[in-house]
């Protein structure tokens, strides 16, 4: 391991705040934890979001009651990279092997860790929002989280594994999609990674509503049958008539907005489900009544709950191809104008920015 006793961090301070600094290395790992050299990790909308907004999920009035966090916080949860140490009572992994890590630390005792619903924990800790995360040079994790890496898997796909394991979690949700038609409610990364994993999970065909010429563009190169845009034309008449009159059996809400919303039910057919991925920032008025006179089914779908292997199962053989996700590959160094201000700037033109502070790994 490093010999140094710092290593280089992007540390959230406040919004509009992030310092690319000096902090110290992580101590060595605690019983049950390990310490990983990270070798990429993408920026997340939730990322920007604390860039431009924040604080959102980010603890600064109190300490998290998992983590201690308070405050200032090393950004970065979609990241993989190699063991350093490993901390007591850790088996099954060695230092070197490659691993990415599940983002969501959990208390192990609450009912719903109980049941194993644990990215629903009472004190669920997002790494990179609650803990310091992998925009740094070293990161500890729990190792209940983390997922070996098949010895040829490609290196800088380890830091979509996490948005891919979001869309994979909102389609086992809905229930088998074989031969069916959904509906993808927006082309951003989520969405994207949605139309990617039910097209996986045997849709026959995806329909992405979405408006940005770009993100049309980037929807069919991952898989969508047609995109519709809600500014040309009846989405919902549009559906209609593709589907002999009835609407979808499915929808995806993937951007979290009160409008897109009612749009996700209204595009299903009666029984049907509308998953909703998006996070929402504000409520909205609806009419319950449309649900019941209708027998739809809304479904919550919030992170992952062990989709990371099958992501990297399909990665690894070939059904999830990452190359059109990744839209730039910076050093750690330019991550606040190369990556935190392009997103802001350009956020139609880019999907998946991923971040290395390791030079070797991005040559």
């Amino acid at each position: 391991m490093s010999q140094a006793h710092s290593m280089k961090a992007a540390v959230w301070h406040g919004r509009r705040d992030i310092r690319l600094e000096d902090v110290p290395l992580p101590a060595a790992p605690g019983p049950g934890w390990v310490q990983i050299k990270v070798h990429w990790c993408g920026i997340c909308g939730s990322d920007l979001h604390e860039y431009l907004a924040g604080p959102v999920f980010i603890p600064v009035d109190q300490a998290h009651p998992l983590t201690g966090l308070k405050g200032q916080c090393i950004l970065g949860h979609e990241f993989s990279g190699e063991i350093v140490a490993l901390g007591e009572g850790v088996a099954g992994f060695e230092p070197g092997e490659r691993v990415a890590a599940d983002a969501c630390q959990h208390c192990g005792q609450c009912w719903y860790c109980e049941q194993g619903l644990y990215n629903i924990c009472e004190n669920l800790a997002f790494t990179g929002l609650m803990n310091n995360g992998a925009f740094a040079e070293y990161v500890n994790v729990p190792a209940n989280l983390l997922y070996k890496l098949p010895e040829n898997f490609p290196t800088e796909a380890g830091a979509l594994i996490e948005p891919l394991a979001v869309g994979m979690h909102a389609v086992k949700k809905a229930g088998s999609l074989v031969g069916e038609t959904v509906v993808v409610v927006g082309a951003g990364t989520i969405g994207l990674c949605t139309i990617m994993c039910a097209k996986a999970a045997g849709a026959a065909r995806v329909i992405a509503l979405e408006m940005s010429s770009a993100r049309k563009r980037k929807a069919l190169e991952v898989g969508a049958t047609r995109v519709l845009d809600p500014n040309e034309c009846d989405v919902v008449a549009e559906i209609k008539a593709l589907t002999g009159g009835y609407g979808a059996p499915v929808s995806f809400e993937c951007i979290g907005h009160k409008s897109t919303a009612k749009l996700a039910l209204d595009v299903i057919r009666k029984a049907g489900k509308a998953v909703m991925v998006g996070i929402f920032e504000e409520p909205s008025d609806f009419n319950f009544f449309d649900i019941v006179s209708t027998e739809k089914q809304v479904i919550g779908s919030l992170a992952y709950n062990g989709e990371f292997a099958d992501v990297i199962a399909l990665i690894d053989d070939g059904r999830l191809d990452v190359r059109p996700l990744i839209t730039g590959r910076i050093e750690l160094a330019d991550i606040l104008d190369r990556g935190f201000e392009e997103l802001a700037n350009n956020k139609d033109e880019n999907v998946k920015i991923i971040v290395t502070p390791d030079l070797a790994v991005a040559s």
